[in-house]
């Protein structure tokens, strides 16, 4: 098992507006998920995502399957 630590970043589209996700994808290759947290509680609760949900998920923001707000 690894201790990798997680290097968390967000998006440089975030533009510091407040409802922002930070990614740690540097644990995707040895662990096959995805970390993601609330910006704005780093200490708080952390998502693991499998890698496969977080692109589908990712490739649905990008096409609009989401719609915008």
């Amino acid at each position: 098992m690894t201790t990798e630590s997680p290097r968390w970043f967000k998006s440089s589209y975030s533009n510091n507006g407040g409802d922002c996700v930070e990614v740690a994808a540097n644990l995707t290759a040895s662990h096959g998920m995805v970390p993601v947290r609330d910006s704005k509680n780093p200490a708080g609760p952390v998502l693991d995502l499998p890698a496969a949900a977080f692109s589908s998920f990712v490739t649905g923001v990008k096409t609009g399957e989401f719609g915008t707000v």
